[in-house]
């Protein structure tokens, strides 16, 4: 018998360079605004996506991902009527103390040789996992979040959706961050092997279908339009 479940595609937006991401600074639940220049490429982002009819839009609470939102919502040719949904579930993971300082400073004492790209560190899921349980062993505080804690919080935020949208044939936003969204993939879609981190305003794409998960884009920046470029397309 044919299934009618019409699934559901989240496009996973990771919100414009900050000005922590530009002074270099580590930035989990820190709260640094964008930069001109993100809000350049989050409109760049947001035009190439203004023809998908998004059904909800959400993000995490954190300020750099509502604004990442707004102007998705502001460029979309759908999307009136729409509120952005914050959730506090889908924030980066929690640095403790070493919020705010120096990447350069930060992650050589987690690992030798960890390596950073757009920001953030990249690498195997066995390497993520590993950094961020050394992260919390060595937070003096202890209040850097491990790779279970942080999985658990973002799996209930992602729980939470599918009970909204499962079989509705959505299409859903969500404006969140580069850890996160690189976790979620790699939770959910059973092949998942890229090792590269996500850019800034990157657009990454799943789809969820008869119980099963599907990687259709990662960290997709070529859909970017310039306002002349969509000018042009619409005169």
């Amino acid at each position: 018998m044919p299934s009618n479940d019409q699934g559901v595609t989240f496009y996973f937006i990771r919100h414009g360079q900050t000005y922590f991401n530009l002074y270099e600074r580590m930035q989990g639940w820190s709260n640094a605004p964008l930069t001109k220049e993100g809000i350049r490429d989050v409109r760049r982002s947001g035009r190439g996506l203004a023809d998908i009819h998004f059904d909800a839009i959400y993000s995490s609470d954190l300020r750099r991902t509502i604004d990442t939102a707004k102007i998705i919502h502001e460029e979309n040719h759908h999307s009136d009527g729409l509120e952005i949904i914050p959730m506090p579930e889908f924030r980066e993971v929690w640095f403790g103390s070493f919020e705010g300082l120096p990447i350069e400073d930060v992650w050589p004492k987690i690992k030798d040789h960890a390596r950073i790209q757009h920001d953030i560190p990249t690498g195997s899921d066995v390497e993520i996992r590993h950094l961020l349980n050394t992260m919390k062993a060595k937070d003096p505080y202890a209040h850097a979040e491990n790779y279970v804690e942080f999985w658990f919080r973002v799996e209930s935020g992602l729980l939470k959706l599918l009970n909204r949208h499962a079989g509705t044939g959505h299409n859903v936003l969500v404006s969140c961050h580069g850890l996160t969204i690189r976790n979620l993939i790699e939770g959910l879609v059973a092949d998942f092997d890229q090792t590269d981190a996500l850019k800034n305003a990157s657009v990454s794409i799943v789809k969820y279908h008869n119980g099963q998960f599907k990687l259709e884009v990662y960290n997709q920046v070529d859909h970017f339009k310039d306002e002349a470029e969509e000018a042009s397309q619409h005169s």
